[in-house]
């Protein structure tokens, strides 16, 4: 089986202005690499992968090109240009991710990866998960404290760890396991997507999408131990500083 993988780098990251205004997010150094880089090394030893896919906008696209230009991998990776120019005419991470499938006539399942995201876990375990499942698979990780849990998806799984509950962004958090942006859709799900954004639903923020996909289909967990920031400010930026170096 050959997965695809979407690597999302196509928002405009206005809460780390003026640090983004003219420079895409993924692209910030950490440990002494771009963030976007780190995570493509995670996948060097990606069993059956087939094509990385990273999706940006127009304005940042320049800034794509080089990096791959100067990319040392071998890898298939091609950069994905939505057309975008600004947080106003933004198509959102699920408008994108559906936008790459369209344009790119994607067929096989793919992991949706967030870009502006560092863990230190291997993502073989979530791909030979959701090839033991053949269900939907999403990442998940244990959070304790309550007010980061406000910030996130939070999850509910059942004892075959099925999610029965999901919730983006709780004010009142129902548990203490959260989604990260780390997703494998089937063949059929992806099809689903076209209906989602049809429907109106909200184009931002992937968990919205599990959101209303779960009381439709399985969709499992895959609880994955170890350290994951989600650089969406100064300050977590300057948390995964501290907490992740990497070798070059």
């Amino acid at each position: 089986m050959k997965i695809d993988a979407i690597l999302l780098a196509a928002g405009y990251s206005t809460r780390l202005y003026p640090l983004t205004k003219n420079f895409p997010k993924p692209l910030l150094d950490v440990g002494g690499k771009p963030v976007i880089t780190n995570i493509i090394d995670k996948m060097e030893n990606f069993r059956d992968l087939n094509k990385i896919y990273v999706v940006t906008n127009n304005r940042y696209l320049s800034h794509f090109n080089d990096w791959r230009k100067n990319l040392k991998t071998n890898l298939k990776i091609e950069i994905v240009n939505d057309g975008t120019l600004s947080e106003e005419d933004k198509l959102g991470a699920i408008g994108d991710i559906y936008f790459a499938i369209k344009e790119k006539s994607i067929t096989n399942p793919v992991f949706m990866i967030g870009g502006d995201q560092l863990f230190d876990f291997q993502l073989n375990d979530i791909v030979t998960y959701f090839k033991e499942k053949n269900k939907d698979v999403i990442s998940v990780c244990m959070i304790k404290d309550k007010n980061m849990l406000k910030h996130h998806g939070v999850v509910k799984l059942d004892k075959d760890n099925k999610i029965i509950s999901f919730k983006e962004k709780p004010s009142n958090p129902f548990s203490n396991l959260a989604a990260n942006c780390l997703h494998i859709y089937s063949e059929k799900t992806i099809a689903m997507l076209k209906e989602y954004l049809e429907q109106g639903n909200n184009p931002d923020q992937p968990g919205r999408f599990i959101e209303w996909l779960y009381p439709k289909k399985e969709v499992y967990g895959f609880i994955s131990k170890g350290n994951i920031i989600d650089i969406g400010t100064p300050e977590t930026l300057e948390k995964a500083r501290k907490e992740f170096t990497f070798s070059s």
